[in-house]
């Protein structure tokens, strides 16, 4: 059955007949409820009030009302009508002081929750009451930090209005276009009062929630929190839907606001994530517009006075601000810009600018964005001047964008690996070669890795052995050489690890990677040569949580004669094998049960997966 709850009449006649508890009771829930939110304020330490007006707060047994409410949301519905009588008697509850409800920290997490189950009719109320009668109360509740979280869950369900078509009656569709006037209200509202939303922390954060609404498009973070459950891990993928064309031109004017204000986009950190999610949502989803600011952007940057003879823009790339803001330009530009960009303000500026601890991370997205156009070529020759420097500042960042952007041209190909060689003293002579993966895994030159050196200086003869130690851009940058077309340096250096050395990289968090990218790219007889190798390897990789991912990897592009060597190694540690967390799933996956028991089954299997493998390979290529 519904919780039942007390309503607000009879907590009124509580309240009277407990009115001296009731101040300390609502202190000591305050000082409480405050420790499990992030930025709260500290005991003893007021919040400033808006707009010089004292800040309301919820009475003790509102605040214990909606901590209720929260712990009856934790615990789900069975059934959709039980869900709903729900959501309309709290919701009842709410009406009234829907403003005060939104503003107080326990209220404002139940009413978050409770809209994103709730219908687009009663968000519409919600938004209403929330606004006034005229709107204008929009921005004391968005720059709110308990409100503007209640605000951004209510735009968010703009993404549910069309998820039946087929079911939708003339009822739905005015709730919807109730919604919908609601929304287009709060636009209002923020193009009146756009610089206080830009410069707000919370507001800026609604802002960047109604640009994604505006354009169908929410991002994966916001996606998430409509479940309102912290999850492992977010989905990758953007989530579209279907809007209103009034969402459209709303947009653009928003837009045409934002581009008035460009000064403030550019100084304030607030106010300039809000550009770039307009620009990524329209990237995405209106690239004509897009391009028209991109081309506001620029065209507001490069005017700017700065000294003789030196571009406005290098000034902007290297702040800490506006840096961020230059990276989903270069992001969202197509050739023409990037190219224009690269001629008249960045031409023999990239080396100090790839150099800079700020500005190298605006080159990486210059990089990325170029890697498919032929002013890549004009780019990486003038990194190459200082390839060395880069690497010796640290910057792998740029390093192994370079390496992936190269996987393009493969005419770049030899001699960025050549300069790699040489940079960590591996290149001659030939016989140094060998020991080239480990040292680019552990990004280290070979005197320090070896200790082929003595305090005094001397050169050893015989380098001293040591365990394999990986790095994450080491292992990045392994996998970004794997995609080369000449990959005979790479492999005969992995020809010469020994087990220990190849247990230690398959078990690595960011060295597997790495040996799944060489296994995975190599030849059927390339990978049977590793392969033998790691037959011992086996059943220790199945039972590491990075071991067993590579091996489902490795299992996944391997023949079926592999494939039954693979089986033939695990079959025997079965008892281990099942009762481990990891290697479980890699004995249910491989079908070693039937490989067991049904073997021309498993065959058969195995022989119809393979074939399909190689019918779509062929398809892509």
């Amino acid at each position: 059955m519904v919780l039942c709850f007390i309503t607000w009449c009879e907590r009124r006649a509580v309240r009277s007949e407990r009115q001296p508890q009731t101040k300390v009771m609502v202190e000591e829930m305050e000082v409480k409820g405050q420790r499990y939110f992030k930025g709260g304020q500290k005991k003893g330490q007021k919040r400033p009030a808006q707009d010089g007006i004292k800040r309301r707060r919820l009475d003790a047994t509102s605040v214990s009302y909606f901590r209720r409410v929260s712990e009856r949301l934790s615990e789900g519905f069975t059934e959709d009508e039980e869900k709903a009588l729900f959501v309309e008697n709290v919701l009842s509850e709410v009406k009234g002081q829907a403003v005060l409800v939104s503003m107080d920290m326990t209220g404002s997490v139940a009413l978050e929750r409770l809209l994103s189950l709730a219908s687009p009719a009663q968000v519409a109320g919600v938004l209403a009451e929330l606004g006034g009668e005229t709107g204008s109360e929009f921005r004391d509740v968005s720059c709110d930090q308990c409100g503007g979280h209640v605000m951004e869950s209510a735009l968010r369900q703009a993404h549910r209005w069309n998820e039946d078509d087929s079911d939708v009656t003339q009822e739905d569709e005015e709730h919807c276009g109730m919604l919908e006037a609601e929304v287009k209200r709060v636009c209002g509202v923020v193009r009146e009062s756009l610089v206080q939303f830009l410069k707000d922390p919370y507001g800026s954060h609604v802002l960047r929630t109604l640009v994604q609404v505006l354009s169908g498009s929410l991002s994966p973070d916001a996606a998430a929190a409509q479940t309102g459950k912290k999850q492992k891990k977010a989905k990758a993928e953007v989530l579209d839907f279907e809007f209103p064309v009034s969402f459209w031109w709303e947009l653009k004017h928003l837009s045409e606001r934002l581009m008035e204000n460009i000064n403030v986009c550019v100084t304030d950190a607030c106010a300039s994530a809000t550009l770039q999610t307009l620009l990524t949502v329209c990237h995405r989803k209106r690239p004509l517009l897009c391009r028209k600011l991109i081309k506001g952007i620029m065209g507001y940057l490069t005017a700017l006075s700065s000294a003789p003879g030196v571009s406005p823009l290098l000034v902007f790339l290297k702040d800490p601000s506006c840096s961020h803001l230059m990276q989903t330009v270069f992001s969202c530009s197509q050739k023409a810009v990037l190219r224009d960009v690269y001629r008249s303000h960045l031409r023999t500026q990239l080396m100090p600018l790839a150099l800079h601890p700020i500005a190298n991370y605006t080159i990486q997205s210059l990089i990325t964005a170029s890697a498919r156009f032929r002013v890549f070529l004009k780019i990486f020759d003038e990194l190459m001047e200082g390839f060395e420097a880069i690497l010796a500042a640290g910057h792998m960042g740029v390093v192994v964008l370079m390496v992936e952007s190269c996987v393009y041209w493969e005419e770049k190909q030899n001699e960025l690996l050549q300069r790699l060689l040489q940079a960590f003293h591996c290149s001659e002579p030939a016989s140094l070669q060998v020991s080239c993966l480990p040292l680019f895994l552990s990004l280290l030159a070979y005197e320090v890795y070896y200790n082929t050196e003595t305090a005094e200086g001397d050169a050893l003869t015989q380098p001293v052995q040591r365990r394999l130690s990986v790095s994450y851009h080491g292992s990045r940058l392994v996998q970004a050489l794997a995609g080369f077309k000449d990959r005979s340096v790479l492999m005969n250096s992995l020809h010469g690890f020994g087990s220990a050395d190849l247990l230690t990289l398959g078990t690595d968090r960011s060295g597997s990677h790495a040996l799944q990218k060489l296994l995975t790219a190599a030849s059927d007889k390339g990978r049977g040569k590793i392969l033998r190798k790691l037959e011992e390897l086996y059943v220790p990789l199945a039972c590491s949580s990075c071991g067993s991912r590579l091996l489902e990897a490795v299992w996944n592009s391997a023949t079926v004669s592999q494939r039954q060597s693979i089986a033939e190694k695990l079959v025997p540690s079965e008892s281990q094998l099942r009762s481990d967390q990891f290697a479980r799933h890699i004995w249910a996956k491989f079908g070693l049960t039937n490989f067991m028991k049904r073997r021309a089954d498993w065959q058969e299997v195995q022989t119809g997966e393979s074939k399909k493998r190689k019918m779509f390979s062929d398809i892509l290529q």
